[in-house]
C-alpha cells in the first residue's frame, strides 16, 4: 500500500464497504432523469450517510458535468490539524476504486493560497470522503484536492476564496479545461423539520444570490447549525470571483424525510453555481 494513500474512514458506515454494492447503490441513486448536466462552477451537497442524504447528493451532482479535477471543501468536525488543511500528495481509496489527487494544483493552493499541506485533518474526516463516490460515478478519471478548512473568520474566507480563485483561474488558463468547486455541508441539526426549513431557507436565500458575506452572516447571526458554512463560504468567494452567475437549489429535504420523524432532523440541501 502506497504510504501517501489514505484508507476510507466511514465505509461501512456512511456508504457499502463492499465495492459492488457500493456502485450499485450510487448508480441507483443517480439513476433518476436530469435535464442535461451543465458545466457548473461550484456545487454544494450534503455530507451525510448516503440513507439519508445520498438521494440529494446525487440528484446534485448528476446536474453536473465533471471535469478533469475537482476541489472538494469540506468542514473539519474532528478538530484535528491544520484549519486550512490540504490533502497535497498520493491518492484517496475507495471501496473498488481510488481517485488520485492532483498534487500540482495542491502544491500551488499550498504555495499561493494560503493554504498548508496538512494529512490529519483529512485521517478522520467524513465530510470529504462521501462526496467522492459521486464524482468517481460522473467521471471515472477525476482528480481530487481534498481542502478541510476551521475556524476561519470572514476575513479569512474572503481571502482564502479570492487564492482559490487565482490559482484555479491560473491552471485553467494553462489547461484549458475546467475545475468544480464542491462544498461539502449539511444544514440545521437536530431541531424540528419546520425549524430547520425557517433557517436553512435563510440561509440558502443568501448562498443563491450568490452572497458569501450574507450566508457566513446570517449563519452565525441566526446561530444556524449549518456545519459546512466555512468552506462554503470561500468555495462561494471563489466562484463569485471566476465569473459565477446564477444559483439553482436542486433540492432540499431532511433526514425527517427519511425516518418518518419530524422532531428531530439533520437538514440537507443540493446547490448548483454556474
Amino acid at each position: 500500500m502506497h504510504a501517501r494513500e489514505r484508507e476510507p474512514s466511514v465505509a461501512g458506515r456512511f456508504y457499502p464497504a463492499a465495492p459492488r454494492e457500493l456502485a450499485q447503490l450510487v448508480r441507483g441513486l443517480m439513476s433518476e432523469p436530469v435535464a442535461s448536466p451543465i458545466a457548473a462552477r461550484m456545487l454544494m451537497a450534503p455530507h451525510a450517510g448516503y440513507v439519508y442524504s445520498g438521494a440529494i447528493a446525487a440528484a446534485t451532482f448528476a446536474r453536473v458535468d465533471v471535469p478533469p479535477t475537482a476541489v472538494v471543501l469540506c468542514p473539519n468536525h474532528t478538530g484535528r490539524g491544520d484549519r486550512r488543511a490540504v490533502y497535497a500528495s498520493g491518492s484517496w481509496a475507495f471501496p473498488g476504486f481510488e481517485l488520485a489527487v492532483d498534487e500540482e494544483l495542491a502544491a500551488r493552493l499550498v504555495e499561493h493560497a494560503g493554504f498548508r499541506a496538512d494529512t490529519l485533518a483529512h485521517a478522520r474526516e467524513h465530510a470529504a470522503e462521501v462526496q467522492m463516490p459521486f464524482l468517481h460515478e460522473r467521471r471515472t478519471d477525476v482528480r481530487v484536492v481534498p481542502v478541510c478548512l476551521a475556524g476561519l473568520s470572514l476575513e479569512d474566507c474572503r481571502v482564502l476564496g479570492a487564492g482559490l480563485a487565482n490559482v484555479v483561474r491560473e491552471v485553467e488558463r494553462e489547461r484549458r479545461e475546467r475545475i468544480l468547486l464542491v462544498a461539502s455541508s449539511d444544514m440545521s441539526h437536530y431541531v424540528p423539520a419546520d425549524v430547520a426549513r425557517h433557517y436553512d431557507m435563510h440561509a440558502l436565500e443568501r448562498l443563491l444570490a450568490l452572497d458569501p458575506e450574507g450566508l457566513f452572516g446570517v449563519v452565525e447571526r441566526e446561530d444556524i447549525s449549518m456545519c459546512g458554512y466555512v468552506p462554503t463560504t470561500v468555495a462561494l468567494f471563489a466562484a463569485r470571483a471566476l465569473g459565477a452567475e446564477h444559483a439553482e437549489l436542486v433540492r432540499y429535504g431532511s433526514s425527517g424525510d427519511v425516518s418518518g420523524d419530524p422532531s428531530s432532523v439533520v437538514g440537507y440541501a443540493g446547490v448548483v453555481v454556474h
